[in-house]
């Protein structure tokens, strides 16, 4: 009987010898039933124990039919891990029927079983199965478990060499792993047979340690001291793997230590010192994509070293200088592959022979270059701000000194045309670096919330024109497009300059496709160097059937000044304007290309609830020409626009004070009889900058306006501004209009 059937009978006697020991009435018959009851409940666990038993018998036959006679060790176990059944395979290899627990099994072979069976039993009743690799000191084992019915458990111990078998027999190249402190912790039946033992410790099989990876070793073999290639490779947990290939006679190649060449699973090159290669086993062919290798040199098949490929050979021949491991790029025309090659001596016949070890560095090379394309891109960006920045205060007093003289001549004066030139060519200029502030991301956006089937509905007649005759424009909308937030002016120089790219791809005309769909990411989007979080997200795509873009040149298309056209035809401002602009509006831009194909631009912007009405802002009211009536205090550090700024406002009946440093300007403050109605001040100058000063004079002065000038973005001291009450930002280069209307306004609030 069961332990719990038991205790359930044992209470049902109890309650049983109480009741007639209890006097007749109503608390007798209670008793009686309770033993009653207890009773039925003893029969019914029994049964059901039994029903168990047998139904557990049933399954534990057939699965013990089914691995009888199998040749890798199977034990059976239930729920908390008990022995029910073990094969022959696991008597013979572990002597299982011995034990009463699985643990009990391994604990020979695993110091501490425990943790693994755990992770594996947990796995396993989660997904069906689970195995895992385990180093004993019998060699490598696959523990593997699968559910078989109810609560038992199959469990499988298999040894690396059987596992070699069954992929069509043992490995033949003799291999070896070694740990931290040269302790042999495995050897494959190809070592064994070559060494003639299981060996405890390296220095049984080479007496002269350390081992010279790439070099030919004095190993210890059953027949002797037998000179033989070997090549380490570094494993999990300060684990070596070791390969040894020692000579044999009876083969197709010559006898001279090289015979399983072919066989290593590293990638080798053996050379002569001039370059030449004398052989190439099959993982370097395969990664090098080349089948037919004699005589051939390794120029042939690699370059990019930097320096002269056969002196990087000799150095390392005669042990000259310090020779460490090269990155290379194999010459394949179906991809590009680069390696990093080791370079080892080694002895033959008397004379020096190069071992080129090669591990496939492509990732890294990816990886790297990724890195530096980040940090190139963030060094343009800085470079091209700072010098947009200096170029906005030129800018800005070539412009307004030309408004000035302007003033003076009307259009029949002989000078006018030319300085109508000059102030046109200043505004060319002013375009250009602002298509520099976009791409370093500091320029001044105005974002709102757009529907891009309206925005593109206005462009349709204009794109229309730019793209001529001979090619078709064709759009698709999401008819659910969500809408997005965007600058309006800058989102349609955006698909103004793809579009015209398009263009210039297909010559020959053809058809350019604009489409806007829906994107909902459900997990992150991983391409080139960016990761696009998961979400709503708004696409545009731009494809053209053009002649497509060479993959050497696909990354630095979103470079400044960078652009396949002939002189005269472009900046190559285009693509890092509108890099810079979808970047600062929150989205991404990427590219797709094939030569002959055609390439697709496509943007992602973050999805935006739907466009409220557009409310008509009041027009402002045209400011008149006539004299004004105020102070103000000018602090610009640059003297050209100073000195414009100031005459500017002083002929629109301005009074001006001026200061070249926000110190300065605290100084005149500090006269309390000096009375102003409005700062204007530049942001960035040399010592305080101008928020920071305008912040200490509003503590005494906080009627007075402000109006703030830079030719950064806005958006880059926004948060300041928005402490600082009745204050404006006007953008470098401003004119002279825009400048005294700005300042007007600001006296007259």
């Amino acid at each position: 009987m069961r332990p719990h059937a038991s205790l359930v009978f044992c209470s049902a006697m109890l309650f049983a010898l109480t009741a007639f020991m209890v006097a007749p009435g109503p608390e007798r018959h209670v008793i009686i039933l309770v033993a009653a009851i207890l009773g039925c409940a003893s029969l019914w666990i029994v049964a059901i124990a039994r029903l168990s038993e047998a139904s557990g018998v049933r399954a534990t036959s057939a699965v013990s039919d089914l691995i009888e006679h199998d040749a890798v060790a199977c034990i059976v176990t239930g729920a908390d891990g008990e022995v029910t059944y073990c094969n022959d395979a696991a008597e013979r290899g572990y002597e299982a029927r011995r034990f009463s627990t699985i643990a009990g099994v391994l604990q020979p072979l695993i110091a501490n079983p425990g943790a693994i069976l755990y992770r594996l039993q947990t796995s396993a009743r989660a997904r069906g199965a689970a195995h895992e690799d385990v180093v004993t000191g019998a060699g490598h084992v696959r523990l593997s478990v699968h559910r078989a019915g109810g609560d038992m458990l199959l469990w499988r111990i298999e040894k690396s060499a059987e596992s070699a078998a069954r992929r069509g027999g043992a490995v033949p190249l003799p291999m070896l792993t070694v740990g931290r402190n040269n302790a042999v912790l495995f050897m494959n039946d190809a070592a064994r047979l070559l060494i003639g033992e299981r060996a405890r410790t390296l220095d049984r099989i080479c007496a002269k340690l350390p081992l010279r990876s790439g070099q030919m070793n004095d190993i210890s073999t059953q027949t002797g001291v037998q000179s033989c290639l070997v090549v380490e490779l570094e494993g999990i947990a300060g684990r070596r793997e070791i390969f040894v290939m020692p000579g044999v006679a009876a083969t197709e190649r010559p006898s001279d230590g090289w015979t399983f060449f072919d066989e290593l699973p590293v990638p080798l090159l053996k050379l002569t010192r001039g370059g030449a290669i004398l052989l190439c086993n099959r993982p370097a062919s395969d990664l090098l994509g080349c089948a037919d290798w004699g005589g051939k040199q390794i120029t042939d098949l690699l370059e990019g070293l930097g320096r002269s490929i056969p002196d990087w050979l000799e150095d390392a021949a005669l042990a000259r200088g310090s020779v460490h491991s090269e990155f290379l790029r194999v010459r394949r025309a179906d991809e590009e592959i680069f390696i990093q090659v080791t370079l080892n001596r080694a002895t033959q016949e008397g004379e020096t022979i190069l071992i080129a070890v090669l591990n496939d560095a492509t990732e890294l090379k990816s990886l790297e270059a990724q890195f530096v394309q980040s940090q190139k891109m963030q060094a343009i960006g800085q470079l091209a701000g700072g010098v947009a920045h200096d170029f906005n205060n030129l800018l800005t007093a070539i412009s307004g000194h030309c408004d000035l003289l302007l003033l003076r001549h009307d259009q029949g004066d002989s000078d006018y045309g030319d300085l109508l030139q000059i102030a046109q060519n200043a505004n060319r200029a002013a375009s250009l670096v602002n298509q520099l502030l976009a791409f370093s991301r500091k320029q001044t956006l105005r974002p709102e919330i757009m529907d891009l089937r309206d925005a593109m509905s206005d462009l349709t007649h204009l794109l229309n024109r730019l793209v001529g005759e001979k090619i078709i424009l064709s759009l698709n909308h999401d008819p659910t497009l969500w809408s997005i937030r965007a600058d309006k002016r800058q989102f349609e120089q955006i698909i103004m300059n793809l579009v015209v790219n398009a263009r210039d791809a297909m010559s020959g005309g053809g058809e350019i496709k604009i489409e806007t769909q829906n994107v909902t990411l459900e997990a992150p989007l991983h391409r080139d160097r960016a990761v696009v979080s998961p979400g709503r997200w708004v696409k545009i795509s731009v494809s053209d059937q053009g002649t497509g873009i060479p993959p050497d040149r696909l990354q630095k298309v979103f470079e400044p000044f960078f652009t396949t056209k002939r002189p005269g035809e472009g900046t190559g401002l285009g693509l890092s304007t509108a890099y810079g602009i979808v970047k600062q509006t929150g989205g991404f831009i990427f590219v797709d290309s094939e030569r002959d194909v055609g390439t697709t631009f496509f943007l992602l912007f973050p999805a935006h609830e739907t466009a409220a009405a557009v409310i008509a802002a009041e027009p402002q009211p045209i400011m008149e020409v006539t004299p004004a009536e105020g102070s103000v205090l000018l602090v610009e550090d640059e003297a050209p626009v100073r000195a414009f700024a100031s005459r500017a406002l002083q002929m629109r009946g301005f009074t001006v004070l001026e200061a070249e440093s926000a110190e300065e300007a605290l100084d005149i403050l500090s006269d309390k009889s000096v009375f102003v109605d409005v700062f204007v001040t530049d942001v960035v100058m040399p010592g305080m900058d101008g928020p920071t000063w305008v912040q200490k004079a509003l503590v005494d002065r906080p009627e007075v306006r402000v109006v703030f000038v830079s030719g950064y973005a806005e958006e880059d001291f926004g948060d300041t501004q928005a402490r600082i009450p009745n204050s404006v930002f006007l953008p470098k280069p401003f004119s002279l209009t825009e400048l005294t209307e700005i300042v007007q306004r600001q006296s007259k609030v």
